[in-house]
């Protein structure tokens, strides 16, 4: 199923299209234990569908759309991390050295 195609369905279908597709990837990973599917790639094809409907979902809630900013973006997490200094880090030593210092050479 396409992005554009779930967008178009409101909260309350999307909820229920995930339930049945949660369900018919538990009957299909139980068949697959028992034996060979005729379409193993369904199993994938049905966990990214239900991803894409739970992103829709979560974008919905926060009043999230598409790759546009949230709404109040001051205090989402990339504004908080752009602010405020820096913590400097040491320099990491290197890899040979790191083996050396393992071995207790």
């Amino acid at each position: 199923m396409q992005a554009t195609e779930i967008r178009e369905l409101n909260d309350q279908e999307l909820e229920a299209r995930i339930g049945e597709l949660q369900e018919e990837r538990f009957r299909l990973r139980l068949r697959a234990a028992t034996q060979p599917l005729e379409q193993p790639h369904r199993l994938r094809d049905l966990r990214k569908d239900i991803a894409r409907m739970k992103t829709v979902l979560t974008e919905r809630q926060k009043g999230l759309r598409g790759s546009e900013a949230p709404k109040g973006s001051e205090g989402s997490k990339a504004s908080k991390r752009s602010t405020g200094a820096k913590a400097k880090t040491a320099p990491r030593a290197s890899k040979a050295k790191r083996a050396t210092a393992r071995r207790g050479r």
